[in-house]
């Protein structure tokens, strides 16, 4: 298991009010930099922000717009027979497998005390059931 790290730091100060105290005075700045200007010029920002909006929504639809790949269906070729008894052979292989891996795990939880090889074993097995499953 992992050992609990102790921390000796104040509780109060966290990551948000370390960067306040650090670099408060440039966020300040700007943002009375920020204000001033929007005091300024109002109407200018409001006509900045509309066509930035109208550009915005032109280049999606032009530029920035990717069309999606038409895909051509591949005929192929299948033998029903073949094709089918492949089919069932590889679900009746998947059922044996599964069915081994099963009395593997049933036999390992069955026992009291597991060691780190049993475990290892019982993780790999339950591993290999899901992939079969699917």
């Amino acid at each position: 298991m992992w050992r609990k790290i102790h921390s000796n730091r104040d509780p109060r100060n966290t990551l948000y009010s370390e960067l306040r105290r650090e670099f408060g005075s440039y966020f300040s700045a700007s943002r009375d930099l920020i204000r001033g200007l929007l005091n300024a010029y109002p109407r200018l920002v409001f006509w900045l922000m509309i066509i930035l909006l109208l550009a915005s929504a032109g280049l999606s639809f032009t530029v920035f717009r990717h069309p999606e790949d038409k895909r051509v269906a591949q005929v192929k070729a299948v033998s029903p027979v073949s094709e089918g008894f492949s089919r069932i052979m590889e679900s009746a292989s998947k059922i044996k497998k599964g069915l081994q891996l099963k009395r593997m795990v049933d036999s390992l939880i069955n026992k009291k005390v597991l060691t780190g090889q049993d475990s290892i074993t019982l993780e790999n097995a339950l591993d290999t059931l899901q992939k079969i499953q699917q």
